[in-house]
């Protein structure tokens, strides 16, 4: 733990966790110390988390005056840990009641604030308007009343799974996607004091709590991520989609199955969309139901060129090849689904990579495109351009599996116990594509219609070179090169790669 002093001279204390650009993230309760968080499901392997112990919690100290409890005055304890760290500008990140702390200081401070990320944000009435705040009236860190409006409870009790999402919220607890109760992280040091003064917004009374709240305004924070854990429990009471909607370029995104601590629930869903979201080179599209990540280089109004990577890869191995692409051309690599930082659902094949092909060319409007293509991408591809010829305009594929039978089939595949960077079930789903492929995919080489270069690794690769180039001989004017470098061949000669992709035109 590191110390430093607040505006008053309280010692609050903070931990730090991973690498890479700090992300200032902000525990909820209200009066909750930060150990429940964790990394938050392995966050800290995209970002260095920064992790503030609100005054009176956990290793910070009990502030001499406990009106500094209240949430608009622990905006200045936010403030004072950024200039301690001497950032100029800094990505928030808040859990539960935090979240309205870290509203308070977007709209105050929006000048600091890169992103916000609110995840499962209990969001109270904005019931008292401060002249230190601009862009948007300060809410209260917690409700004074229960926090359920009058009536609610009726209509939370009258849905599924409404009310085990309001409890969800209210204890120490998540629950699953069958409804039954698991433990949620052992509760760690609380201040009472510090719960009941949060409890009391900028208004001096108690009264003033319960008011209608005014006219709300828009903040001016540059971006919003939200993550609630159900439809059911932000219609109970004001949730996410109404706050997400208090920012000009907000996200709203629903983890299906997860509760109050989503980190828990499913780790990998919680962390690639928080990573995604975060990192401003990543974008992404959706299209039925998938979401795909991905990266841009080059001018917006260069031809586009489509990269498409290997199995257990992502968008950034093509990071050097996109680049000299990039400059003359507007070059886009998504991740495949179960792969980087999009979705994994689970369940693959190539003609679902293919179909990821597909909605992404279609949904950016891209096609056609010229596309490379690496080894699985590269089968994907070839499927996309026998099914869909009008999105592809030439094709390249890079030492890609050919679409026969093996010889011998590949063995059970077994997992080991090294995190990966994609889903699992890739490997064993594909393998058993590739022991016994279907008939019409190599039958179909024949009907691409579209300019073809194969480029096979050479006698280092472990993809047989004799059937790619028997591959490359079914396409009409398809052409075979072979550089010796291995299955990444974009990767260990780079220069000839490039070389062989000017002299087919790209």
């Amino acid at each position: 733990m590191a110390i430093f002093l607040t505006y008053d001279g309280t010692e609050l204390s903070y931990r730090s966790e991973g690498e890479g650009e700090p992300l200032i993230c902000l525990p909820g309760g209200p009066g909750r110390a930060s150990a429940y968080l964790g990394d938050l499901g392995g966050l800290s392997r995209y970002r260095r988390l920064i992790v503030l112990e609100a005054r009176g919690t956990g290793g910070s100290a009990t502030p001499a005056d406990t009106a500094t409890y209240r949430c608009d005055r622990q905006v200045d304890d936010v403030e004072a840990l950024r200039e301690h760290l001497g950032l100029d500008r800094i990505d928030v990140l808040a859990h539960s009641a935090a979240g309205n702390l870290a509203v308070m200081y977007a709209a105050g401070r929006p000048h600091r604030v890169r992103s916000l990320t609110l995840v499962t944000p209990a969001h109270a009435p904005w019931a008292s308007p401060s002249p230190t705040v601009t862009g948007a009236r300060p809410p209260a860190c917690a409700p004074a009343s229960p926090g359920t409006p009058r009536g609610a409870r009726r209509r939370t009790r009258s849905r599924p799974g409404a009310t085990r999402a309001r409890w969800g919220r209210r204890s120490d607890r998540s629950w699953t996607a069958a409804g039954t109760r698991r433990p949620g992280p052992t509760p760690p040091r609380r201040t009472s004091s510090a719960i009941r003064r949060q409890r009391v917004p900028s208004a001096p009374t108690e009264h003033s709590t319960r008011r209608r709240p005014g006219p709300r305004r828009r903040a001016s924070t540059p971006r919003c991520s939200c993550s609630p854990e159900s439809s059911t429990a932000t219609r109970a009471r004001r949730g996410p989609p109404e706050l997400a909607a208090l920012f000009p370029a907000a996200r709203t995104v629903v983890q299906p199955g997860a509760g109050h601590y989503p980190w828990l629930d499913d780790p990998g869903a919680f962390t690639r969309t928080v990573a995604a979201f975060l990192d401003p080179a990543v974008h992404s599209v959706t299209a039925q139901g998938v979401t795909l990540a991905y990266r841009v280089w080059g001018r917006e109004d260069a031809p586009p060129v489509v990269l498409a990577h290997g199995r257990g890869g992502d968008s950034t191995h093509w990071t050097h090849v996109a680049r000299e692409l990039a400059v003359s051309r507007r070059v886009y690599a998504p991740d495949f689904r179960g792969h980087g930082l999009s979705d994994w659902p689970g369940s693959y094949g190539f003609e679902t990579f293919r179909d990821d092909l597909s909605l992404f060319v279609t949904a950016l409007g891209l096609g056609p495109a010229d596309i490379v293509a690496h080894s699985m991408g590269g089968a994907a591809a070839l499927l996309l351009a026998q099914r869909r010829p009008e999105l592809v305009a030439r094709l390249v594929v890079e030492d890609a599996p050919p679409l026969l039978p093996l010889d011998p089939p590949r063995p059970p595949a077994v997992r080991g116990e090294e995190p990966l960077g994609f889903d699992w079930p890739v490997v064993p789903d594909t393998d058993r594509e590739l022991n016994e492929p279907d008939p019409a995919w190599w039958q179909e080489l024949t009907e691409i219609t579209c300019p073809t270069l194969v480029i096979g690794g050479g006698p280092t690769s472990h993809v047989p070179q004799d059937r790619l180039a028997e591959l490359a001989g079914r396409i009409p004017g398809g052409r075979f090169v072979t550089i010796d470098a291995g299955h990444l061949v974009h990767e260990s000669r780079p220069e000839d790669f490039l070389k062989a992709l000017k002299e087919f035109g790209l």
